[in-house]
């Protein structure tokens, strides 16, 4: 088990707790409805991505070339995704323009797939030398 990763992953989740936990019993007098559902949709994704990489980390010794570049893209994407979509549905409340953080959430998600691709390619040069 990569133990950054499972601290990273386990954070990722407690943060998303705590996020949706705000974004229900505070962030919906603040902001509009689309806003927040879009919050949430971050708040979604982060909690996916934390679990996503505490599974890989607790069970990393089983892949014969480590999951490293899914560890790095998913995190990356996670942050760029869901932090872009935090920040853009706070922008009001944070009296900020941020439009500029919108094409961020693409690539955030590009990143996300790109990780599962490399846990794919890990999953199947596993498989051949089984």
């Amino acid at each position: 088990m990569k133990k950054n990763s499972s601290i990273i992953g386990i954070s990722l989740i407690v943060t998303s707790i705590i996020l949706g936990a705000f974004a229900a019993h505070g962030l919906e007098k603040l902001v509009s409805p689309e806003k927040l559902l879009s919050f949430e949709t971050g708040v979604k994704y982060q909690m996916y991505g934390g679990l996503a990489l505490l599974l890989v980390a607790f069970n990393d010794d089983k892949f014969v070339k480590s999951p490293t570049w899914f560890y790095r893209l998913l995190l990356t994407g996670v942050l760029l995704f869901s932090g872009s979509i935090y920040l853009l549905s706070l922008q009001e409340v944070l009296d900020m323009k941020l439009k500029l953080l919108g094409p961020i959430t693409p690539i955030g998600g590009l990143f996300m797939i790109c990780a599962w691709i490399s846990l794919l390619l890990s999953v199947l040069s596993t498989a051949k030398k089984s």
